[in-house]
């Protein structure tokens, strides 16, 4: 009896194994085909097909994926996004505006609640020159933020779909206010006051960085940095920091007016 239950437990003991290595290679080859795909995307969007990337990307989402690849996917959507953005691609949320006699790109922004930037950004435009009869696509994305300081991310959406998610800086001991506000002004390379003196922008002493995006409520805004470290962290006077490289892009994408929600 001892040595037929011995014998059963051996035989458990085989199949078990054959189950988990049977696992481990199902595993491995649904791993190896995200892989694929993740590949597949990537090159895809390199040669320019961003719509057809973009569709790929939300098809591994719908995968079973474990959750870094999950994240890495939603990072590599919030970048394909800004690519669409600045490129000809033609997408649900823009219009084909076909210019007249005395337009210009102010009246034009204007016209669609967008920024002259964006509109040359995605029509390749290297100046403000256009012309009777040019074919421009116009984005009619009507963009918010959100900041989370527990997190320290600022969210761009249009309407309410997620465009990208940024890493900020925010106020020292939970300093940045909370709240809904509105951008009321931009500036290139904005100028630093200390002690009522101007310090002049790519001064190391001057923390605005490239752009500054000001709020609603007085001395507070979106901003770069000098300090690329801080990024992340809680650090600084109450303002919302940014990559320069980060803060310029988003600062081409939003219009003044847009509504910028911060939260704890």
């Amino acid at each position: 009896m001892n040595k037929r239950i011995g014998v059963i437990v051996i035989l458990l003991v085989l199949a078990l194994a054959a189950v988990l290595v049977g696992i481990k290679i199902k595993n491995n080859i649904h791993a190896n085909k995200i892989k694929a795909e993740i590949d597949s995307a990537v090159s895809l969007a390199s040669g320019g097909s961003l719509l057809e990337a973009m569709d790929s990307y939300k098809g591994i989402l719908q995968q079973d994926i474990d959750v870094n690849t999950a994240k890495s996917i939603y990072d590599k959507i919030g970048e394909l996004n800004i690519k669409i953005l600045f490129s000809p691609a033609k997408t649900q949320n823009n219009v084909i505006y076909k210019v007249q006699d005395n337009d210009s790109l102010d009246a034009i922004a204007r016209k669609y609640n967008t920024t002259v930037a964006l509109i040359k950004r995605a029509n390749n435009l290297k100046s403000g020159l256009i012309r009777p009869g040019m074919d421009l696509k116009i984005s009619t994305d009507k963009f918010s933020i959100i900041v989370d300081k527990s997190q320290n991310i600022l969210t761009l959406k249009s309407g309410e779909e997620v465009v990208k998610v940024y890493n900020v800086s925010t106020g020292a001991n939970n300093s940045t206010p909370v709240g809904t506000f509105k951008i009321i002004n931009k500036i290139v390379d904005p100028p630093w006051y200390s002690n009522g003196k101007p310090i002049p922008s790519g001064d190391p002493k001057n923390v605005l960085g490239s752009r500054w995006m000001g709020l609603t409520l007085k001395s507070y805004g979106i901003h770069g940095t000098t300090d690329d470290s801080t990024i992340g962290t809680q650090v600084t006077q109450g303002c919302v920091r940014m990559h320069n490289n980060e803060v310029e892009e988003l600062y081409d994408i939003i219009p003044v007016g847009t509504e910028v929600t911060i939260v704890d």
